[in-house]
């Protein structure tokens, strides 16, 4: 199983090339992506997204928040932050998500780098 982070959607609907958006590709293929619920309602925030994509992006299986999902977000978001490194909130989410379920995140987004030096979150980037 993989997550994709929003950069690497974004990447993969506009056609973009790149070795996230080769894998994100295959993942989608082999039935093997996951849906963190921030990138789904990033993803949706598009006022020009299509009923039909809309309706494509919410059959990808859901990676669901568990009890504790939110105040582990926040401490994690903290733990970055303190160490001097930027963690937008959307950012801390889709992290907190793919920990909870052991799941790497594919990303073009260097930004998730932070939250790999502060909690061990899996990457698979693709710059």
């Amino acid at each position: 199983m993989i997550a994709a982070d929003t950069s690497t959607w974004i990447a993969f609907l506009s056609g973009a090339g790149g070795e996230d958006v080769e894998r994100l590709d295959d993942a989608l293929q082999d039935r093997v992506v996951m849906m963190p619920p921030p990138v789904l309602s990033e993803l949706l925030s598009d006022p020009k997204l299509s009923a039909d994509l809309e309706a494509t992006l919410r059959e990808v299986p859901f990676l669901d928040t568990s009890d504790g999902y939110w105040a582990r977000a926040g401490r994690l978001r903290a733990t970055v932050l303190a160490r001097r490194r930027k963690a937008r909130l959307g950012d801390a989410l889709i992290a907190q998500s793919c920990l909870d379920h052991g799941v790497p995140l594919l990303t073009r987004d260097r930004d998730f780098m932070a939250f790999a030096d502060a909690a061990g979150l899996d990457l698979v980037v693709g710059y």
